[in-house]
């Protein structure tokens, strides 16, 4: 399954939407990243303890995209979730297989940082679906106090089925 939010504005949003998938699962979760920002609180106001979350840090996303596949071939994770740029046709097939062999379920979360990494987040991929993810305005309540996150969540992509979208 990939996300993608709109912008790297949004990857807060993408990321908390994927850190309460990985909350529903058994297991614990490897979270390859690229860069220091997964933020342990965060993760927990979705549900997400951050004690259930193995990090695996790289400077690229080349050495990213092996750390995510080897993750996908451990069966007693709950889930492997990875933060790329740049996610090609050849690799998104390789996760892909690794994931459909051991049924661990794969979250990659296709960040950009520059105008030209947008771009990227275009290529074709073999993921199963893809999604877009993004922030929505709370609803108002009737007392003061922060608000609950909302999402737009968008399926722009799935075999066999047409886009839709929910909030």
């Amino acid at each position: 399954m990939i996300k993608e939010g709109p912008a790297s504005e949004f990857a807060g949003t993408v990321t908390l939407f994927a850190a309460r998938i990985a909350a529903r699962l058994k297991g614990p979760v490897l979270w390859c990243l690229t860069r220091r920002d997964l933020f342990a609180p965060g993760l927990m106001k979705v549900g997400f303890h951050p004690d259930s979350v193995i990090y695996a840090e790289t400077c690229r996303d080349a050495d990213a995209l092996p750390l995510i596949e080897e993750g996908l071939h451990q069966k007693d994770l709950g889930a492997v979730v990875g933060e790329v740029s740049r996610l090609g046709l050849t690799a998104s097939r390789r996760l892909h297989v690794a994931a459909e062999a051991s049924g661990v379920p794969a979250l990659v979360i296709r960040r950009w940082w520059t105008a030209a990494q947008r771009d990227l987040t275009k290529l074709p991929t073999a993921a199963a679906t893809r999604w877009r993810v993004s922030p929505v305005p709370s609803e108002v309540v009737p007392a003061g106090g922060l608000k609950r996150g909302r999402w737009q969540v968008e399926l722009v992509r799935c075999r066999g089925a047409e886009p839709r979208s929910w909030i």
